[in-house]
């Protein structure tokens, strides 16, 4: 009988290690695709001096060639991951591969200011459209906890190092072939990642439009998220915040905001129901991860100014510099994050990941003019690569919690929008502050390596202080994990939360 039972047990493993093998192998292709949007960010950056000569660009034009992405990919990310949930999210995932791909080969070919920054725009579009469903697939194809985790590690893995891969990416493409090769190398990637997916992934049915499309909810947030991101990267940024270009303009988002969540809490088929954000580790999770983003900023771009403008390192030299953190990142991330959220929990990992960020940044924040890489630069680097590597895996799983198969879509979306508007916030705000400072000591007469290490010292602190809020809303919004999650080896993360009044 014995032997019968181990047969039968042998029999059902080799049946279902063919479906176990794909599933690995389709999360290898989801997260190829979210690598080449996250990639497309920070590779762009290094090549803008050289676009900027080629195409004659003015120094104010140029950030069209970021803004343009920037507006598109953050105004359509929420929307994008619900209609992932009413179309099918397969649909939608390999609608936007094609149409990021397409406008990859546009922007490559580009001899012009016009086209480039048109065929950024339609980038964005795609990059919105592939991004906003990848998390939700995941869950989805991954529902028991463990695997679950584990998947979620490898993804936070990729959306969190990718802007430092980017930067060593973008500066030996640019060095050795030219910027043009930044776009065309997506293209035999977005080739090989939509074959695969069109073979791996398997069909879904969306939920539909039900009672009909929220058509009047879909303007509203989808112009509300473009004009928000729209006041974050040009009038916030170029005007000051203070401004009443600035405060003018930013009104109107935010009042659209106000006019969609009244839309939605009224609607007979709302297109982004209320309900996901009653849940505190969800809403939490988003708080905490946009107040991250915005800070870490301050590592990832203008600790790539100070190496550059201040040690003098070239673009190949700066992302070998980031080297260090994006290895810890991904050891942790893709060895050892399932093991950490399994066996304390997704909040009680993610508090002391929050801390080692802090930390880092607080380290930033001493950088002399003179300083030595190892002495200066390389522990912040490793120690903001293990809180990056422990905590964004954890925040993941919060973020996640709970997602139906209905809501996996808009959930994954919502956790891409707070990413990127987050990010473009904190960007904004810790350039303006840190160029207004460093403005001011060089017209008091200071030495300019010396105004520049100040102006990054500031906003290195207000990303700290940032990092530091992340963790106030951590401790005191998410739920402690459970006795019985705990004793289970159930992270609380994986419960069912959108029923949740509190």
């Amino acid at each position: 009988m014995t032997a019968d039972v181990e047969t039968a047990a042998r029999t059902s493993e080799a049946r279902n290690a063919p479906s176990d093998r794909s599933r690995r192998i389709a999360l290898v292709v989801l997260c190829a695709g979210m690598l080449m949007i996250v990639l497309d960010a920070t590779v762009v950056n290094v090549a803008l001096p050289s676009i900027q000569r080629d195409l004659g660009f003015s120094q104010s034009s140029l950030a069209w060639v970021m803004n343009a992405y920037l507006i598109a990919f953050g105004g359509l990310l929420l929307l994008a991951g619900r209609f992932g949930d009413i179309l099918g999210r397969k649909n939608v995932f390999m609608a936007g591969l094609a149409l990021f791909t397409v406008a990859s080969l546009a922007c490559g070919a580009a001899q012009s200011e016009e086209l480039l920054v048109a065929a950024r725009f339609v980038q964005g579009i795609g990059g919105a459209m592939t991004s906003a469903v990848i998390l939700g697939m995941i869950v989805t194809m991954f529902p028991e906890p463990r695997e679950q985790a584990k998947a979620i590690g490898v993804y936070g893995f990729v959306a969190s190092a990718g802007g430092s891969i980017g930067l060593l990416v973008g500066g030996v493409i640019t060095q050795a072939i030219n910027w043009h090769w930044i776009f065309f190398v997506n293209i035999p990637i977005g080739i090989a990642t939509g074959a695969l997916a069109a073979r791996l992934l398997g069909k879904e049915r969306g939920i539909g439009f039900g009672g009909g499309a929220d058509v009047p909810g879909a303007v509203l947030i989808t112009t509300s998220l473009m004009l928000g991101v729209y006041t974050i990267v040009k009038p916030a940024a170029e005007y000051g915040w203070g401004s009443g270009r600035a405060l003018g303009l930013g009104a109107v988002p935010l009042a659209l905001l106000v006019a969609f969540v009244a839309r939605e809490a009224t609607a007979r088929n709302p297109l982004i129901p209320l309900r996901i954000f009653r849940s505190r580790n969800v809403s939490g999770a988003n708080v905490i991860q946009a107040l991250l983003v915005a800070g870490m900023f301050g590592m990832f771009f203008l600790g790539s100014l100070y190496l550059q403008r201040v040690q003098g390192y070239d673009a190949l030299q700066i992302g070998l510099a980031f080297l260090p953190a994006t290895i810890v990142m991904g050891v942790l991330s893709l060895r050892y994050s399932e093991r950490f959220v399994m066996r304390f929990g997704p909040r009680a990992t993610l508090i002391p990941g929050v801390v080692l960020i802090a930390v880092g940044l607080g380290l930033f924040t001493r950088a002399p003019v003179h300083g030595m890489y190892v002495r200066d630069v390389l522990p912040a680097m490793v120690l903001i690569g293990f809180g990056v590597g422990v905590a964004f895996p954890a925040l993941m799983n919060l973020a996640m919690s709970g997602a139906t198969q209905e809501d996996a879509g808009l959930a994954s979306g919502l956790v891409n929008t707070t990413m990127q508007v987050g990010g473009a916030l904190g960007l904004a705000v810790l350039a303006t502050l840190s160029a207004s400072h460093s403005n001011h000591l060089i017209h008091s007469g200071h030495r300019l390596a010396s105004a520049l290490t100040s102006g990054y010292h500031l906003a290195f602190l207000v990303g700290l202080g940032l990092v530091v809020g992340a963790l106030v809303v951590a401790v005191r919004v998410l739920k402690p994990e459970s006795a019985r999650a705990a004793h289970e080896g159930v992270p609380a993360g994986a419960e069912p939360a959108y029923s949740e009044a509190g």
